[in-house]
């Protein structure tokens, strides 16, 4: 059945994530007749029905059930089958740092030499994962060239386009934001160009390289990286002067030449934590890039220090964190503060409990905590909140119930704090007064 297309219409999603499944959808939305890779046969499985696996991304479900009823999207487990099938390849495979902050490319390397096996003459390879700039063309390029016997240019083709996008949000993101797109020479550009024109519809930035792209989407998150560490440093200076930092963010950001983020208790997710390091690990060892990790990793260790100056002593202390996410709504853990709070709160002896409405207690309990419901007897021996991310289903909790607490803190800045003074409780946050 997959041999009865023309190949030129066909493409190979390698990676079926959040990101990977999107664009899998959008394509075969769009026209294309889509082969999806992933290594996860629970995966595999629920696309071939017709079912999105990923949870909390509007429109996706709908996009899946579309493009399976029209024959149009298709998942196997063997990334060379879905690539020898295609002439168009999309590589969306993580690459991540290890707990030292080394590049970790196992996941990738792996997915490069599948797709080198599988590859066809007059192919078109494009990598939108993450990447330190040059290893398109220098560690993914030149490793096909090795396997495959083809020559890069000549009987494939290569190209380079971030993903831009951010959870909850990927499809409306793949409209809205420009794709940045950057190629080995100029007929991989045009055979790039022309395939996202069709297959996202969405206004195009064309640039001089393949490094470019790749050193424009790490810059894009170093930015952000650079930006809360300095509104970590200055909603640490605002407090040793009594002054509340939302109000100066408010009022500086004012001007439009002022744009300061969000101070808070740690920065997570697979991107900010993560890609500063392809800088880092590749020379970029100096200066405001590696500070700024330094000064969001240790927001965790501050908001602790300032629960102690508070209640004294944590040993022995009932200590809920709010959210296993790294941020509200997205069940996701990679990088989370509540990491670096379990860790820190575990040397002091704490009893630890987590909630978090989007994880079930057992994968809770496979971070070293206990998991607490809202709705459990135990909240009433809860002497500390932490707020790491607030979901939406915490609008509506009556923190009276909790009438052992002593103090919530704030780290995302989302609760009045005179509504919990007025519980008897005390209430802390990042840049507050």
């Amino acid at each position: 059945m997959m041999n009865k297309y023309e190949s030129f219409s066909n493409v190979a999603v390698i990676g079926l994530g959040k990101i990977g499944l999107t664009l899998a959808a959008v394509f075969a939305n769009n026209g294309y007749k889509v082969f999806g890779a992933d290594k996860n046969k629970d995966v595999i499985n629920s696309i071939n029905q017709g079912v999105s696996h990923i949870k909390n991304e509007p429109g996706l479900d709908q996009l899946v059930l579309n493009a399976h009823e029209e024959g149009c999207l298709w998942a196997t487990d063997s990334n060379s089958e879905a690539v020898s099938q295609s002439n168009i390849i999309v590589v969306i495979v993580p690459v991540l740092v290890n707990e030292v902050n080394d590049i970790d490319y196992q996941y990738i390397d792996s997915a490069v030499q599948d797709i080198a096996n599988g590859i066809k003459k007059g192919s078109l390879v494009i990598f939108e994962t993450t990447l330190p700039p040059g290893d398109t063309q220098n560690r993914f390029g030149k490793k096909i060239e090795e396997l495959s016997g083809f020559i890069m240019g000549e009987d494939f083709y290569l190209a380079y386009s971030p993903e831009r996008v951010y959870s909850n949000r990927i499809i409306q993101d793949l409209q809205n934001y420009p794709k940045i797109i950057g190629a080995f020479n100029n007929k991989s550009l045009e055979l790039a160009s022309n395939f996202y024109k069709k297959a996202l519809n969405c206004e195009l930035i064309e640039v001089g390289s393949m490094e470019t792209a790749e050193f424009s989407k790490v810059a894009e998150c170093v930015y952000r990286d650079v930006n809360i560490a300095l509104a970590n440093e200055l909603a640490k200076f605002a407090e040793e002067k009594n002054v509340n930092i939302s109000e100066v963010i408010e009022a500086s950001n004012s001007q439009p030449y002022s744009q300061i983020h969000s101070p808070g208790i740690g920065v997570g997710g697979h991107c900010i934590p993560i890609y500063p390091y392809f800088f880092i690990n590749k020379g970029l060892n100096k200066g405001l890039t590696p500070l700024s990790r330094k000064i969001n990793d240790s927001m965790a260790s501050y908001a602790i220090s300032k629960i102690e100056k508070r209640i004294n002593s944590l040993k022995n202390k009932n200590v809920l964190i709010m959210g296993l996410s790294y941020r509200e709504n997205v069940k996701e853990p990679t990088k989370s503060t509540t990491l670096l709070l379990i860790n820190q709160l575990r040397e002091k002896n704490v009893n630890i409990f987590i909630n978090d409405p989007l994880f079930t207690d057992a994968e809770i309990s496979n971070y070293g905590a206990t998991p607490l419901s809202i709705k459990d007897k135990m909240i009433l021996e809860i002497d500390v909140i932490i707020i790491q991310s607030f979901h939406k289903e915490y609008n509506d909790i009556n923190f009276k119930d909790f009438t052992n607490c002593q103090l919530i803190f704030d780290g995302r800045n989302k609760l009045n704090q005179e509504e919990i003074k007025q519980l008897g409780i005390q209430y802390e946050r990042i840049g507050g007064i």
